[in-house]
C-alpha cells in the first residue's frame, strides 16, 4: 500500500494521537498535544491514571490548571489505546546495576504498540537510547506483533529525542527546537508537521533516525565530560587549598570560557545516557576512553564528598552526626531517581555515623521505597557536619546563623554547590 498520511487527520480530530509512558516528558507532551487534538494518555500504573484523570501529575511537574480544558483521555486499557493513529513512546531507559543498558521499559511499550498498530499508522519514539535502538530493537517488537512491514509501507516509524528539562520553566517543551525524524521523506515531514503544532521553537530535520538518536545521546555525554574536568579539577585545587568556584569566577571573565560546575552527577540523563553510548560502542568493538573516564570521576564523587566528611567527624566526636539537606538529583524538584547522594550517606552509615537526611521537596516514602531511607521532618541539631547537596531555593535563604545554631563547634559545612561561598564563618567551610 502507499504511504499514509497523518497530520490533517489528527488536525481534523479524525484521528487521535497517543502518548505512552506518562512520566516527567510523556504527560507535558500529551497535555500540549491535548490543546490542539484528540490524545490518548496511556500508562501502566493504575494509580497514576486515576491521579491524572483527578488532574495531578504525580511527578509534581505540571500544575492542576494545566490538565482543564483539554481534550485526552488517560487511560491504562488497550481497548482504548487502538483508537489512536499515531503513537509517541516516552517512557524511561534505565541502566541496572552493572550500568548495562535495560531496554524492559522500551520493550514493553514496543509490545504495547505492536499488539494495537494497524495499517497507516505513525510510531515515534521519544525515550533516550543509542543510535540504532529504534530500528533494531523496538521495530522487530511493533512488526512482529502486528504482523505489518515497514518496508511495504504497512505504518510509518520516526524518533524524536525529548528535551524536557525537568523544574525548568523556561526551556519547555514549547520553546526548545525540537529534533525530528521519519523513515521516509513523508513520514519526516508528517512527524515534523505534528510536532509544530506543539514547538513554537520549530523543528530540526534530522537525516535519518540514527542520526536523531546520537544528537541526543551526545546531549547529555557532552556535559557528563565537561562536569567530569570540573570535579576533576576539584579535587586537584583541594589539595591546593583553593576554592574551585573561585577559579571558575577568575576564569569566567573571559568571553569564550564554559562555565561548569562540579557536583554530585544523578537523575535519569546525564549520568545514564553515556552509558548507553559505551555500550553501543563496546559492541561494535570501541572501547570508550575519555566517556568512560568521565564517568568514573563522576561516579565516584559521592565517595570521595564521604571520604572527606568521614574524615572529619571521626577526628572530633565519638559519636558523630551528619545532616544532608537535599536527597533529589538537582534543585527545586521532587525526583529522586539516581540520587548520588544516597552513596555518600551509604558509606557514612557504613561507619556507624548516625544521618539524617531531609528535603523540602522529596516524598518520604519514595525514598524510603527507592532506597530505604527515612526523611527527618525535624532536624536533631548538634550536628559535626552538614553536606547540602543541591541548590533548593529553600536552602539559598539559609545563613551562618542558622548553620551555627544546628551544629556544634568545630563543625564541617560542606557545600557541594558553592552556595554559601564566603558566608560561613562560625564553622569550618568546605566545597567541591
Amino acid at each position: 500500500m502507499n504511504e499514509a498520511k497523518i497530520y490533517e487527520d489528527l488536525l481534523s480530530k479524525k484521528a487521535k494521537l497517543a502518548v505512552i509512558g506518562l512520566g516527567y516528558v510523556g504527560l507535558p507532551i500529551a497535555l500540549e498535544f491535548a490543546r490542539k487534538i484528540s490524545v490518548i494518555g496511556f500508562d501502566i500504573n493504575a494509580k497514576r491514571i486515576d491521579m491524572m484523570r483527578h488532574g495531578i501529575d504525580p511527578s509534581k511537574e505540571v500544575d492542576a490548571a494545566e490538565f482543564k480544558g483539554r481534550d485526552i483521555v488517560f487511560t491504562d486499557d488497550l481497548e482504548v489505546l487502538k483508537q489512536a493513529r499515531f503513537f509517541i513512546i516516552a517512557v524511561p531507559t534505565p541502566v541496572d546495576k552493572y550500568n548495562v543498558p535495560d531496554l524492559k521499559p522500551l520493550i514493553g511499550a514496543s509490545t504495547t504498540v505492536g499488539k494495537v498498530l494497524k495499517k497507516g499508522d505513525y510510531v515515534v519514539y521519544e525515550s533516550t537510547t543509542y543510535p540504532g535502538c529504534t530500528e533494531e530493537d523496538c521495530l522487530p517488537i511493533l512488526e512482529k506483533l502486528s504482523d505489518l512491514h515497514l518496508s511495504k509501507a504497512d505504518f510509518s516509524l520516526g524518533y524524536s529525542p525529548e528535551r524536557i528539562n525537568p523544574g525548568d520553566k523556561k526551556h519547555t517543551l514549547r520553546t526548545v527546537m525540537k529534533v525530528v525524524s521519519g523513515n521516509t521523506p513523508l513520514a519526516l515531514d508528517e512527524i515534523a508537521k505534528t510536532y509544530s503544532l506543539v514547538v513554537d521553537a520549530g523543528v530540526h530535520p534530522a537525516p535519518s533516525i540514527k542520526v536523531a538518536e546520537a544528537s541526543k545521546i551526545i546531549e547529555n555525554t557532552q556535559r557528563d565530560l565537561n562536569i567530569a574536568l570540573m570535579n576533576e579539577l576539584s579535587l586537584i585545587f583541594d589539595r591546593m587549598g583553593i576554592n574551585t568556584y573561585d577559579v571558575i569566577d577568575a576564569a569566567g571573565t573571559k568571553w569564550n570560557f564554559l562555565k561548569f560546575q562540579p557536583g554530585l552527577v544523578g537523575g535519569h540523563c546525564i549520568g545514564i545516557d553515556p552509558y548507553y553510548l559505551t555500550y553501543k560502542a563496546a559492541a561494535l568493538g570501541y572501547e570508550s576512553k575519555v566517556i568512560a573516564s568521565s564517568r568514573y570521576i563522576n561516579d565516584d564523587m559521592a565517595r570521595y564528598v564521604a571520604r572527606k566528611i568521614i574524615k572529619h567527624v571521626l577526628r572530633i566526636s565519638n559519636e558523630p552526626r551528619v545532616l544532608v539537606k537535599g536527597v533529589t538529583f538537582k534543585e527545586n524538584v521532587s525526583d529522586i531517581r539516581n540520587s548520588r547522594i544516597i552513596d555518600t550517606v551509604k558509606e557514612l552509615l557504613a561507619f556507624n555515623i548516625t544521618v539524617d537526611v531531609e528535603d523540602p521537596y522529596a516524598v518520604d516514602e519514595e525514598v524510603h521505597e527507592e532506597y530505604g531511607l527515612h526523611l527527618n521532618g525535624e532536624q536533631a541539631g548538634n550536628y559535626d557536619a552538614v553536606i547540602i547537596t543541591v541548590p533548593h531555593v529553600q536552602y539559598k535563604e539559609l545563613d551562618d546563623a542558622y548553620f551555627t545554631a544546628i551544629t556544634r563547634e568545630g563543625a564541617l559545612i560542606a557545600d557541594l554547590k558553592g552556595i554559601y561561598k564566603d558566608k560561613i564563618s562560625n564553622r569550618k567551610y568546605w566545597s567541591l
